[in-house]
Parts: structure tokens; C-alpha cells; sequence
């Protein structure tokens, strides 16, 4: 029978429960709850609905026999759930009234809310947009991660410097998490591998002597809008297998008596321990794999679990590798075919490329993944001797493919011949396959002709793209009420699962009424975040100002350094040559540098330091303002994204894959100062040329540069007088009186002609870009009139859309409905969409 887990709620049911689950499942006496209290009090008052949830969701994708997606990230960037689940339940006005009613402030209690720091940036951020898609259209899917205790690292801004400190984001329990210790697996590590005679007096290969490590799983509820599926989200904890070794403890070896359980418990403690060592890159390695057998275990028994024969996988279960953290299932599927369920090598490998597909999501080498043999010889024995086997039998392939061409087997190997030899994960990825697919669609045409032209070579059909997109859901609908309440009144609400219906928005582009709402709700919104910043910077921005955002993880290639040097301009335009900026303007960054990125790490401190000089420089007044947001996260970007008059998306072109903070920006109205990289160049195409503010050169005249090593920035530097200002004024410590010299060598990295990054060759076409938005920001009605055209022109960047290319493209799976009372399926949400 079709169900929803949405209604028969009563703001009297709703109060009473929150004032049970304050007093017996939190021990708070009337009146002495805190809002982070009352945040856990009324998350409990959703749990047996979600749990309830859960179990018909996959009571029903059992009946029917459906095939499911398994989908294995390393990350998941949830950021808080309070409102989101209640607004997908479409419950969110009844809690909203029952909070009014008790005095309580509902946006005070959502706040208390600590982010699940379970991801780091736009991977962890797509995989939970594309969660939210796949409940929303009824689709059968699971999500496997890792549990991380302390995620990536709390963000602080000490003396401009990033510091690092522990996310005890669970440090009190997650009230969304519901553990399930009977589906614990037990995962080998270590050991050696030795050949013993089976039954018939065949040598076959067996791994000894390894040591356990214990996967405990616990499930999230990701509840699809309507709240007529609820998926879920399976999370690995590492514990020990021997907890504690009590004839240690009692001989005085403290230490060593729990040395396992500190050694097993470590895996699922942060989210990408620094790989710069070598315990870090053990470590690394070992959590990638954990993740997989974690996943393909729990898989295979549910393959069991539903009476499926493992030869029909494929036709069950579809796998998808987010990036190539996870690329280990590869070898980890074959292990378990072949050494647990017995199936031949032939039969094993054609089950395991039926069901694994492989999404890329950068180009950068560093970020592709290579591991040391002796490493893996070490930690995963058997595993390293299955890939050596995968590896022949690929390049016997390769000979036949192409005769005689001893680069081409070179260059395609898994081993890679270096000293030491290196594993390279993509290609097991690749060749372990049966899709890979780019994340836009300039990304997936430089896999075919930069990054990996050889295997497109032997296996076209194989590539193919699937731009990102993002849950509307969450980021307009809940992110940004107003814009969301404006539109709910002009065209209705049916863009919450049509994102394509904003093309009805088109109809109010030149209505000055409906401009004005625009304007009036952008207005609003800046000066929420202008309080914020506020409140948690103790700076006070013009909130009519250009807020010009950049938020992102920081890296050379997304060149907030070029950002950087251009609000240096602005600065010495005012300060010495004493001009007037024509608008004022407030940058706002924020973003997290891998903790290990020295050079990431200083353009922050120069962010940070230009802040200090300019924001208090009475020359400058109110005409500039910099503002650096510390532990940048969603919870934080729900407050900026509605806010942002100029979305910075200025990478390198051909170096971001996709980028899905582009299009967050595009749909609640901001215009894009980019180069043509990434999604961009969708973005360009669906909102029009006009509506949007390109730079730079292309990824071809980039590719130019660097093939004829043509490139002269010091030459840049002697004819333009901008530039040469100011990198003068970065050189001569105007940003550094007290850290003599510590940027010089920014200056000596965007001067060098090896410049991988191309700050120079893109800052005049930057400079004049952002002349002419600043120009247009004037003109208010032209500048809302095209906020509108990318607000209406954003329904391809839905991650619904993606999901279905996905579903009906890779994954072959199909939206499951309810059962109706006579045994037929019913009308369901994505039937409608269709």
C-alpha cells in the first residue's frame, strides 16, 4: 500500500513529543533546555518515522525485485539535517509553528546543529546532492562512506595564518544515526600470501596471517522530497577486533594492551590523514580500503540477503567509484569472486566490469592516485598480486590492440616503472570499468585527448559525460526561503522537482515590479550575511555594496591568488593614485587549504593580511571591504550563496572538472565572473552570453602555452603598469611590515615562466571584466534583470537531471513505486516528472 511518512502530525502530538524526548531521553527539567538540546529533542521526534521509513523503502524495492545503486565516496558533505528533513517530510511549517507557540526560536535551534563533517568540498558536497535526487525520483540507492570521528579539521584564522584543530562534530552522538552492529563486517589486512594445494591438488593462491579490523555500520535517512522514499546513507566505524589485552594490562604494559585498538580505531578517526609521510600514506591507503570491502561485503549479503546468485550482480546492482578514492573495489570485487565465492578468473572479471562504473572528477596528477608496491606488498598482499594478474592480462589486450607499440604499453600499464614502482589507481579503475565518465563536458573531453587518450583509444564507448548539478532543494528552496517564497508566488512550487519549470520566471524579465522583488529579496539577504559577519568578524560591510564571493577549497588552480592581486589594485588605485571606486565592494572568501599545501596556506595569509591593511585604512573608508570566513562549510554556504552579487568561479581553464558552487551561485541570482573551465561553459550556454561575465584564455590557448613554453610574465610584468604596481607593493612588504619577505615567494612563483597556473596572462582581461561588471552593478534594473535570466535558466544544473542521465545511461536503474492495495504500482513522484 503507497505510504508517506509526511502526515498525521498534530502540533499537539509534535510539542508533547519534544517535551517526552527533553525529559526521558535527555533528562532536561521545563525550561532548562539549551537549542542544541532542543535540536536533538526534536530530531528524536522524527526517528521512528524515519526508521519506519526506511524499512517500507526497502521492503518495497525488495518486493519488486529492483536493481539498486551502490554509490562509494570517501566523502559526503551533509552539513546539518534539522531543516532539511523536515522540509522534504513537509513538515517544516508545522515544527516552525509548534516553536513559535513554545517561544522558541526555529533558525536559533536549526543553528545549533553541528555540521556532519563527513566531506571536505564540491566531491562530498555532489554525493549528497545526488543522494537527495535519487530518494526524491524513488530510486533504489544506497550510499557507503566512512563514520569519521573528527572529519577534516576545524578551521581557525590565527594571526592570518590557517590553523588546523580536531571537527568533534560526534563528540555528543548524532541523533540521525541509527547503528546496526549485526551487519558488522570483518575486514584482513596485513599478512602474506602463500600457494596451497586445494582438494584437487591445485596450487591456489591464500592470504595468511592477516590481521581484522571490524566495520561497524550505522545508517543516515536520506529522505526524498515528499517524504515517499527514504534511502539511506551507510557509514563504516572502524573498531578492533581485540579491544584489550589484559595480560599486558596486568604485567604494567598499558600501552601495548590496547595498542590494537588504538592502531584499528585510527582508520575511521579524520577524513584524508596527511599523505606527506609515510605512516600517512599507510594510513590513506588502508582507509580507501577499508571503505570498499566495507561496502562490497555488505553488497554481496545483500545480494544473498535477497536471494540473488552472485553470477546475476550486474543485473542486481550497479556500482559507482566517486573518484578514485574507492578505486580498490576493482581488485577487492575479484578477491571476493574468486577466493570467497569461487567463481573463475574469466566469469569474476566480466561480473566485476559489468557492475563497476568509475566517475573522474580531476585533472591534476597529484589528485589521481598513485600507491608505492612495496606498500601495498605490505598491507594488501593479495590484493597487489590480483592487480599485477589484472595488469597482464590488460596489456595482452593492449599488444593486440596495437601490435609492435611498446609506448603504448608502457604508458597504460597499472604499474607504474619508477623507483619505487607505483600503482596507478586510476587506470585500475579504468580498465576495471565499464563506464567512466567525465563531470562536464570540457572535463570529459580532456580525459579523451590529455589525461588518459590511450585507453579512449582502445575503448571509446566506454567515455562519456555527465555535468553536475545540485538539489534545488536545498540550495533554494531552504537556503535561500525568500527568493523560493517569491517564486512559489508568481509560477508555483512545481521547480522543487522540475527545476526546468523556472523557465516560467522568463515572463517577468522586464516587469520593474517583479524587479524589484528581486532586488528586494538579494537586498535581504545580504544583510543577513552583512550581520554575520558582523556578529562573528567584529567588520562592518556596506551591505549595498558588490559582495564578490569566492568560496571554495583553496588551491593554485582555482587562483583565489589572482583574486587576491586584483583587490591589491583596487586598493592602490585608491590609496595612491587617489581615484574613487565608481561602486563599492565587499570580497568575501572562505575556503579550507589541504593541511599539508604550504602554498595554499600562504595565499590565505595573504588574503588574510591584504584584509587587515585594507578594512583599516581610513584612506579607503567604505569603497573596499575583504572579508576571509573561517571553517568554511554548508551551513555557512547557505548563508552566502543567497547573498553574493558576483560569483568568482576564475580557475585555470581546463583544470576544474565541473564546479557545482557555479551553479548554486547562478540559481539564486548571481552573476559568474569566470573563465571558460568547468561547467562555465554550461552555465554560458544555457544563460546566454550576455548573462555572464567570461575572461581569459581558453583551455586550448592555455594548452598552447605550455606545449611551446611560450609563456612570459616578466615581459607581462615590464608592459602593464597595474601589474607591475602591484606586485611592487607585494615585493616592497606593504602587506608584510612585520613577516619580512614572506610573500616574495608569490611573486617569484606568478613572475617564473613556468607558472603553472597563468596568474599573469589572465589579470589585464580579469582587471577590464570586473570594470565592466562593476559598471553594470550601476545600472540595477539591467543588473536584477539579469539575475533573473540565470535564475530562470538554471533547470539544467538540477541533480535530478544528472541522476536520470546516470540512472538511464550507466547505472540501468528505474524509479520503484508503491505497491498500490491490489498489488500494482502506483503513481510515483518521478512518473510525474516525466
Amino acid at each position: 500500500m503507497k505510504q508517506s511518512f509526511n502526515g498525521s502530525f498534530s502540533a499537539a502530538e509534535i510539542e508533547n513529543l519534544i517535551q517526552y524526548h527533553l525529559r526521558y531521553s535527555l533528562g532536561y527539567n521545563d525550561g532548562q533546555a539549551t537549542a542544541e538540546a532542543m535540536f536533538r529533542a526534536l530530531a528524536l521526534t522524527l526517528r521512528e518515522r524515519l526508521v519506519d521509513g526506511m524499512s517500507h523503502t526497502e521492503e518495497r524495492y525488495r518486493q519488486q525485485q529492483s536493481k539498486r545503486l551502490c554509490y562509494l565516496s570517501m566523502e559526503y558533505l551533509i552539513g546539518s539535517s534539522l531543516r532539511n528533513n523536515l522540509s522534504n517530510l513537509g513538515l517544516l511549517n508545522l515544527y516552525k509553528e509548534v516553536l513559535w507557540k513554545m517561544d522558541i526560536d526555529f533558525d536559533s535551534v536549526c543553528d545549533a546543529e553541528s555540521d556532519a563533517a563527513l566531506g571536505n568540498g564540491g566531491l562530498g558536497r555532489l554525493a549528497t546532492c545526488f543522494l537527495d535526487s535519487l530518494a526524491t525520483l524513488s530510486m533504489p540507492a544506497v550510499g557507503y562512506g566512512i563514520n569519521y570521528e573528527f572529519g577534516l579539521f576545524k578551521q581557525r584564522i590565527v594571526n592570518g595564518y590557517q590553523k588546523e584543530r580536531p571537527d568533534r562534530w560526534l563528540g555528543k552522538g548524532s541523533p540521525w544515526q541509527i547503528e546496526r552492529p549485526d551487519a558488522a563486517c570483518l575486514i584482513p589486512v596485513y599478512g602474506q600470501v602463500e600457494l596451497v594445494k586445494d582438494q584437487f591438488g591445485n596450487y591456489q593462491p591464500v592470504w595468511l596471517n592477516w590481521e581484522l579490523i571490524i566495520g561497524v555500520p550505522c545508517d543516515m535517512p536520506i529522505i526524498g522530497y515528499g517524504g515517499n522514499t527514504i534511502n539511506r546513507l551507510r557509514l563504516y566505524s572502524s573498531k578492533s577486533a581485540e579491544e584489550f589485552d589484559i595480560e599486558k594490562f596486568n604485567q604494567g604494559d598499558y600501552l601495548q594492551a590496547v595498542e590494537h585498538k588504538i592502531f584499528s580505531e585510527r582508520i575511521s578517526k579524520v577524513l584524508y590523514p596527511s599523505d606527506s609521510v609515510i605512516p600517512g600514506q599507510e594510513l590513506r591507503l588502508i582507509q580507501e580500503y577499508f571503505l570498499v570491502a566495507c561496502s562490497l561485503r555488505d553488497i554481496l549479503r545483500q545480494q544473498n540477503n535477497y536471494n540473488h546468485s552472485i553470477g546475476d550482480l550486474p543485473q542486481n546492482v550497479a556500482i559507482q567509484l566517486n573518484d578514485t578514492h574507492p578505486a580498490l573495489a576493482v581488485a577487492e570485487l575479484m578477491r571476493l569472486l574468486i577466493d570467497e565465492h569461487k567463481l573463475d578468473w574469466e566469469t569474476a572479471w566480466d561480473k566485476t566490469v559489468q557492475t563497476l562504473g568509475y566517475t573522474n572528477h580531476t585533472l591534476l596528477p597529484e589528485a589521481l592516485e598513485k600507491w608505492p608496491v612495496p606498500l601495498f606488498e605490505r598491507v594488501l598482499p593479495r590484493h597487489l598480486q590480483i592487480i599485477f594478474d589484472i595488469n597482464q592480462r590488460f596489456l595482452r589486450k593492449v599488444m593486440v590492440a596495437f601490435p609492435g607499440n611498446q609506448y603504448k604499453l608502457r604508458e597504460m600499464s597499472i604499474i607504474e616503472e619508477t623507483e619505487p614502482k607505483q600503482v596507478r589507481m586510476a587506470y585500475l579503475s579504468i580498465i576495471g570499468s565499464h563506464s567512466i565518465n567525465g563531470v562536464a563536458a570540457l572535463h570529459s573531453e580532456l580525459i579523451k585527448s590529455q589525461l588518459v587518450p590511450n585507453f579512449h583509444d582502445m575503448w571509446p564507448d566506454r567515455f562519456n559525460n555527465k555535468t553536475n548539478g545540485v538539489s534545488q532543494r536545498r540550495w533554494l528552496l531552504n537556503a535561500n526561503p525568500r527568493l523560493a517564497q517569491l517564486i512559489n508566488g508568481s509560477i508555483g512550487d512545481t521547480w522543487t522537482t522540475d527545476l526546468y519549470n523556472l523557465q516560467q520566471l522568463e515572463a517577468f524579465v522586464d516587469d520593474a515590479g517583479f524587479l524589484g522583488e528581486i532586488a528586494a529579496v538579494k537586498q535581504a539577504n545580504k544583510e543577513r550575511l552583512a550581520a554575520h559577519i558582523g556578529a562573528s568578524q567584529s567588520v562592518t560591510i556596506d551591505p549595498t555594496s558588490i559582495f564578490d564571493v569566492q568560496i571554495k577549497r583553496i588551491h593554485e588552480y582555482k587562483r583565489q591568488l589572482l583574486n587576491a592581486l586584483h583587490i591589491i589594485h583596487l586598493y592602490l588605485q585608491i590609496v595612491d593614485e587617489g581615484l574613487t571606486l565608481t561602486q563599492p565592494r565587499t570580497h568575501i572568501f572562505a575556503g579550507k587549504a589541504a593541511a599539508g599545501y604550504r602554498e595554499a596556506k600562504l595565499i590565505i595569509k595573504l588574503i588574510n593580511n591584504v584584509a587587515d591593511i585594507v578594512n583599516k585604512d581610513p584612506r579607503v573608508k567604505d569603497q573596499l571591504k575583504v572579508i576571509f570566513l573561517p571553517n568554511y562549510n554548508v551551513s555557512l554556504g547557505e548563508k552566502i550563496f543567497p547573498a553574493a552579487d558576483i560569483s568568482e568561479q576564475i580557475s585555470t581553464a581546463g583544470m576544474e572538472a565541473s564546479g557545482t558552487g557555479n551553479m548554486k551561485f547562478a540559481l539564486n541570482g548571481a552573476l559568474t565572473v569566470g573563465t571558460l573551465d568547468g561547467a562555465n561553459i554550461e552555465i554560458r550556454h544555457q544563460v546566454g552570453p550576455d548573462n555572464i561575465f567570461i575572461f581569459g584564455l581558453n583551455a586550448d590557448e592555455i594548452q598552447e602555452l605550455r606545449d611551446r613554453c611560450t609563456y612570459q610574465p616578466a615581459q607581462i610584468y615590464r608592459d602593464n603598469p597595474c601589474v607591475r604596481q602591484v606586485i611592487d607593493a607585494i615585493r616592497a612588504d606593504r602587506f608584510s611590515e612585520n613577516e619580512k619577505g614572506i610573500f616574495h615567494s608569490i611573486c617569484d612563483k606568478i613572475l617564473d615562466p613556468r607558472d603553472y597556473y597563468f596568474h599573469l596572462a589572465d589579470f589585464e582581461s580579469y582587471r577590464l571584466v570586473q570594470a565592466n561588471a562593476t559598471s553594470l552593478f550601476g545600472e540595477k534594473q539591467e543588473w536584477h534583470r539579469k539575475a533573473l535570466k540565470n535564475i530562470a535558466r538554471s533547470g539544467f544544473f538540477s541533480s535530478d537531471r544528472t541522476v536520470r542521465e546516470y540512472a538511464e545511461e550507466i547505472w540501468g536503474i528505474e524509479p520503484v513505486a508503491d505497491l498500490d492495495d491490489d498489488g500494482t504500482t502506483g503513481e510515483f513522484l518521478a512518473e510525474k516528472l516525466a
